[in-house]
């Protein structure tokens, strides 16, 4: 226990709590709901989401759906306010910049910003990047976290305080609060890594201030390092990783789960670290660092990795639980939506090479490739099923994170980043557009019982 001065229950305590549970509580069938036509997780039996709202903000593309209900698999696409982040990914390359503060101003507005708007947008991002006077030491140095998505949510819900108008939704003040943490984000992230460095890992610390004129993955880089030091490069090979994880529509977990409390009529701080939460599930979030993980097990038992057929046997007894963490999942494979290929996967394949084979990464790089490419043929032949399987955006974003010199503790905190000018748009759109609370039902199985007083029992 982190804090020994609390009681703790006892682990008979603890045994006699979770048999009272298990001995009340039937196990809920999933296949009884199937019948029942429940949609479990907000999905079709199909696999496909049930619409559940309406966007203006991005759109997710992985399917056609004919007449008949059958699905057909298409290549992927994912459009921000119109616009394919390939064709924003190809702008970058085209003229060597960045683009992550030009999606931003997309997402949030809906339209591309002239050349003066976007020149003041950078410069509103680049001051409001420090943090309120205090906030650094009050709440984050005087309370470090081991686990940083939850510091970050902490820090979300801390910006409360420190805002006279937090309860306020109209538009002005919902845009202000979002430019606001779109720009301290980075910097909390930072600061919580710092102290955490400090007091759990026993490393030393170290701060630096925001540098002027910097993009949002040079603050990071910059911030980030002792020596603060970067090359363009690896600027610009984070800065597509921002991209490419900035929305993915209406109906992702997260997003979602900021959507549900904005229509509550809640706070901007409350609904964003909501979403924080969401996206810290290595279901979701989450899931990069477990590819890097299951990457590294597989080298060290895979005797040749160039030999097909041996990686295709291993990843064959990952999926039948024998292998792996025995969770019978080859993470960085497969995904809601996508079928054929997702984009942003594909973004990040193209630009990861270069630089893995500059660093020496080319064996990690070439059997991450291998995986994308064996896998779907395995879960074919080992699933039995209808749905095709692609790579998703965790194959490749953890490689680069750790090519880039990143801990694995800023592998998710890094995600949220980029995805919190998504949140904001979504939420705008929620709180100005849709007005109505979200509210499903769920079917109750439970059994009908006769109190009993106290006395009697």
């Amino acid at each position: 226990m982190y804090y020994p001065d609390v009681p703790a229950l006892e682990p008979d305590e603890l045994e006699l709590l979770c048999h009272e549970y298990m001995e009340h509580n039937a196990t809920l069938d999933p296949h009884l709901a199937d019948k029942l036509g429940v949609k479990r997780g907000l999905r079709n039996l199909d696999g496909t989401g049930v619409l559940a709202g309406i966007t203006n903000v991005s759109n997710v593309i992985g399917y056609d759906k004919k007449e008949d209900g059958s699905i057909v698999p298409i290549p992927g696409r994912l459009i921000y306010r119109g616009i394919d982040i390939d064709t924003l990914a190809a702008e970058a390359d085209a003229n060597d910049r960045f683009m992550f503060e030009e999606v931003i101003w997309l997402l949030l507005f809906g339209s591309l910003p002239t050349q003066e708007q976007f020149a003041k947008f950078q410069k509103l991002l680049e001051h409001h990047r420090e943090l309120p006077e205090g906030f650094a030491d009050d709440m984050i140095l005087n309370s470090p976290s081991p686990n940083l998505m939850n510091k970050m949510a902490r820090s979300v819900l801390a910006m409360y305080s420190y805002d006279e108008h937090a309860e306020d939704n109209s538009l002005p003040n919902i845009l202000r609060q979002s430019v606001n943490l779109i720009a301290e984000l980075p910097t909390m992230m930072v600061n919580a890594y710092q102290i955490k460095r400090r007091v759990y890992d026993r490393s030393s610390m170290y701060f630096h201030l925001p540098t002027a004129g910097q993009s949002t993955a040079e603050h990071i880089l910059s911030t980030y390092r002792a020596d603060q030091k970067f090359t363009h490069e690896e600027a610009r090979l984070l800065d597509l990783c921002l991209l490419a994880h900035a929305d993915h529509g209406g109906g992702n977990c997260s997003t979602f789960t900021c959507r549900v409390l904005s229509s509550s009529g809640t706070d901007t701080y409350a609904s964003i670290a909501a979403a924080i939460g969401a996206l810290k599930g290595p279901k979701h979030g989450g899931a990069n660092l477990k590819v890097m993980h299951q990457l590294d097990h597989i080298l060290a038992n895979v005797e040749n990795p160039a030999d097909d057929d041996e990686v295709r046997e291993y990843l064959r007894k990952i999926l039948r639980k024998q292998a792996g963490d025995g969770s019978g999942l080859i993470y960085g494979m497969g995904h809601a939506v996508y079928t054929l290929s997702d984009p942003r996967a594909q973004i990040l394949k193209s630009h990861a090479k270069s630089l893995a084979y500059k660093k020496g990464y080319d064996e990690e790089y070439e059997m991450l490739c291998s995986i994308e490419r064996l896998a779907p043929q395995i879960f074919a032949e080992e699933k039995h099923g209808p749905k095709k399987v692609c790579a998703n955006v965790d194959l490749f974003s953890g490689l680069i994170y750790r090519m880039l010199g990143i801990s694995e503790d800023l592998y998710t905190p890094l995600f949220a980043i980029a995805r919190v000018p998504g949140w904001c748009a979504h939420r705008v759109e929620e709180v100005e557009f849709a007005n109505r609370i979200i509210r499903p039902a769920y079917k109750y199985l439970g059994h009908n019982q006769e109190y009993i007083p106290l006395s009697q029992r």
